[in-house]
């Protein structure tokens, strides 16, 4: 059976909170989205990425996996060093604005570790990229997680 973010077309195993095109997985513990495409969970991860980075000033990756992989939940520690470690930065590096290629290492590290694969390829990469097309929801739209 695939993994539940693989499954789900949620790569970043974000929660459901409404985002649209999403449902909320099935089953008993049903928390996280369901998207109808891969490029829809990915597009979700990247737009989530984006607010921590340009709404809310969160730009380290210890500052993004904190609130990503909280540690009620998470071993957010070894999550933060993993994802530091396949960027090649400390945890407390200011990362600077989301271009397509932080995007992208970004989400390929949080897939891995949400997932323990990738399956996507370059998949990630043209989504990252086509984050200069798509602009940030008002701060009243719901947070992804």
């Amino acid at each position: 059976m695939e993994v539940r973010g693989i499954r789900n077309n949620n790569p970043g195993n974000l929660n459901y909170v409404g985002q649209a095109g999403a449902v909320l997985e099935p089953g008993p513990n049903a928390r996280f989205a369901r998207f109808p495409t891969a490029e829809a969970g990915l597009a979700a991860l990247r737009d989530q990425l984006r607010r921590y980075i340009l709404r809310d000033g969160i730009d380290t990756v210890a500052g993004i996996i904190g609130k990503w992989a909280p540690p009620s939940e998470n071993n957010t520690a070894a999550y933060i060093r993993g994802v530091a470690h396949a960027l090649g930065v400390e945890p407390d590096t200011r990362l600077g604005p989301p271009s397509p290629r932080l995007l992208t290492g970004l989400m390929n590290a949080i897939i891995r570790f949400e997932n323990g694969q990738n399956p996507y390829g370059p998949l990630v990469a043209r989504v990252a990229r086509d984050a200069s097309s798509h602009s940030l929801h008002s701060p009243d739209s719901p947070r992804i997680s």
